[in-house]
């Protein structure tokens, strides 16, 4: 769907601020009750999912190929400041996967990073490529989880790293998700024209 025919639909909101509007792939799938706001581009194949809120008013927001955004999701990112002139954008790569109710904020996802359900990932964090934060973990600021290795916990820490089978696991959801955005995406597409 292009942005024009996103623009059309009024169950989401695509709204240009400061300038900068919303930049998203005609093949990502945006669910209803979602909230795109400024400085934030969607790549190809990503979904955002049911009343999720990517607000890039005060910085950039880039999410990759097939990333999916889970329902009800929070992003944003950080303003520059006198100490940090480039403030803290979100730079999400591709494959990666968000959990329900997760909160990232300022910070760097890597390609085939994974923040769990209700996660929230603070300022200045990275989460490497492979990497994990479990679910109802809180990724402080400027902590970073390396490559294959999986952080619990509220402040998260360190507990052992990932196995090859856990690997494939993260690479199903993604790919699970991309062919359950384009269902929906029809099941929307079908409603809107009955």
């Amino acid at each position: 769907m292009s942005i024009a025919d996103l623009s059309k639909r009024t169950d989401i909101s695509l709204i240009a601020i400061n300038g900068k509007a919303p930049r998203i792939h005609s093949s990502a799938f945006i669910a209803p009750g979602c909230r795109i706001i400024g400085d934030v581009e969607i790549g190809p194949d990503a979904s955002v999912w049911y009343n999720c809120v990517i607000r890039a008013d005060v910085n950039r927001i880039v999410i990759g190929a097939r990333t999916n955004i889970q329902d009800g999701s929070v992003v944003h990112c950080d303003s520059p400041k006198p100490k940090r002139p480039q403030g803290f954008p979100t730079i999400i790569g591709d494959d990666v996967l968000i959990g329900h109710l997760a909160m990232v904020h300022g910070c760097t996802l890597e390609d085939r990073a994974f923040v769990g359900l209700g996660a929230i990932v603070m300022d200045g964090c990275t989460i490497h490529s492979d990497g994990m934060l479990a679910a109802g973990a809180q990724l402080t600021q400027g902590k970073v989880i390396e490559s294959r290795q999986l952080w619990v916990g509220r402040p998260a820490k360190y507990v052992r790293d990932l196995t090859d089978e856990a690997l494939v696991d993260m690479q199903a959801g993604v790919n699970g998700y991309v062919i359950n955005g384009r269902i929906h995406g029809a099941a929307i597409d079908g409603a809107s024209q009955a």
